[in-house]
């Protein structure tokens, strides 16, 4: 296939559309077909889905969600979805208020060691987040926060989340300042300022901030291990691990049912978010 069917000149109509559908589609397919595969095992026994790749079972029953769903403890996973849900919406909540401050302050004040601070945040960036565990667990042991879900909540309210601030900062670089301005000569002080103007011209990036600590909160695994004691406080990440372990011979059906309906609440929130996601993600501000 000769170089003029695959490049095209500016303003003129592709010569081979079908080629590129072609190509998306069968690139989508393998990305795809894990999760494809994931939704089809939930209906197969322990040896068909340990000899056949393929996705489609020999029956179709829902037997697989409802054992998987009652768990082999006392709980349903209802329990434990509504645990998930109690650490990540405040944990969201208390990320949004205080990573948008600490942008705002950096990206719109002028203050000594500004950016000897925004290059120590950014240092931290690299930091692996295994340096901080046993710091952190002697902290929270000692003012007694342990078996409480505070551990996983509390340090997000003082914008350690370093990356969402980072992102808010560069947004609030290419958002021009004409209107922040005006508001000013109307008598808007800073605060009024950052709630009537730079939030509604955040919002691009702070619900980017909201999807991505959502599905990280919702994996989260080895925070809640480490603080978390009591199986009722158990979010599904450790509930997804405990039905594994729980017997000898694990039901797989069921652990790959519970797993696509855990997956469920991280991709009904991307695609209810996905434009505002993707511009706030791939965008560094708006145009002026």
């Amino acid at each position: 296939m000769s170089a003029d069917i695959l490049m095209e000149r500016p303003g003129e109509k592709p010569k081979t559309p079908w080629l590129r559908y072609l190509l998306l589609g069968a690139t989508a397919i393998v990305m795809l077909y894990p999760l494809i595969w994931l939704v089809g095992a939930s209906f197969k026994s322990n040896s068909e889905i340990f000899s056949s790749a393929g996705f489609w079972p020999s029956r179709f029953d829902l037997d697989a969600y409802a054992k998987g769903w009652k768990t082999s403890t006392e709980y349903t996973f209802a329990t434990y979805f509504l645990n998930s849900f109690l650490i990540t919406i405040p944990r969201i909540i208390v990320t949004v208020i205080s990573c948008v401050l600490v942008a705002y302050a950096f990206a719109r004040f002028e203050f000594w060691g500004k950016k000897t601070l925004f290059s120590i945040m950014i240092g931290t960036m690299m930091l692996p987040l295994i340096v901080l565990r046993l710091p952190q667990y002697l902290v929270f042991r000692e003012v007694g926060w342990l078996d409480s879900y505070l551990p996983l909540i509390v340090p997000s309210a003082f914008a350690t989340d370093t990356f969402f601030v980072f992102l808010l900062v560069q947004f609030l670089r290419g958002i021009p300042r004409d209107m922040e301005e005006a508001a000013q000569i109307d008598g808007c002080n800073a605060l009024q300022l950052l709630w009537h103007i730079i939030v509604p011209l955040l919002k691009p990036a702070i619900i980017s901030v909201i999807v991505f600590q959502f599905i990280w909160t919702m994996n989260d695994f080895m925070g809640p291990l480490i603080y978390l004691a009591s199986v009722e406080k158990y979010p599904v990440s450790l509930a997804l691990k405990m039905s594994i372990g729980a017997t000898e011979e694990v039901e797989w059906a069921n652990v790959i049912a519970i797993s696509v309906v855990a997956l469920i609440p991280s991709v009904a929130v991307f695609f209810a978010a996905q434009k505002h996601f993707i511009e706030g993600a791939t965008s560094s501000g708006v145009k002026g």
